[in-house]
């Protein structure tokens, strides 16, 4: 194996590996939006638990158990959204990496780049659905001023 490269191999390569790294760039975006959105479910399942504490209202007690649970639901739609998009940003590096030494190297990756690619495309749905799942529940939570029942 050569030391010394071609630098039109390099730039070759270079190019080749910085397309998925646009996905790369959303999925951070996505990783951010949605760490905001579990913060404020973690907040409010804090808020309604000290109220819970010192409330002895039947009626605030049911409805803030049955919010409790959605909110446990949310989170963890949240943090599977998080790992998918985090195990999303690894593979489509591990792609980046195969795709650079295919080309700056003797090392036949092609393969495991496409795998990596699209178990990373894979992912990267998984997310968004688990996105959708979240933000349906956060919605059906609300009543928007319309009478219970």
């Amino acid at each position: 194996m050569s030391l010394f490269v071609d630098p039109s191999t390099v730039i070759h390569g270079i190019q080749l590996a910085v397309a998925p790294v646009f996905l790369l760039t959303a999925v951070s975006g996505m990783i951010g939006a949605v760490a905001g959105r579990l913060a404020r479910i973690i907040d409010r399942a804090r808020v309604l638990e000290e109220r819970l504490k010192s409330s002895s209202d039947a009626e605030f007690v049911r409805e803030a158990r049955w919010e409790l649970a959605r909110l446990r639901t949310r989170g963890l739609l949240a943090n599977g959204t998080i790992g998918c998009l985090t195990l999303c940003a690894f593979m489509i590096g591990l792609t980046i990496i195969l795709l650079f030494l295919g080309e700056t190297t003797a090392f036949q990756g092609e393969s495991g780049a496409i795998v990596s690619f699209l178990f990373g495309v894979f992912c990267f749905m998984l997310a968004l659905s688990c996105f959708m799942a979240e933000t349906w529940m956060a919605t059906r939570i609300l009543n928007f001023g319309r009478p219970k029942g």
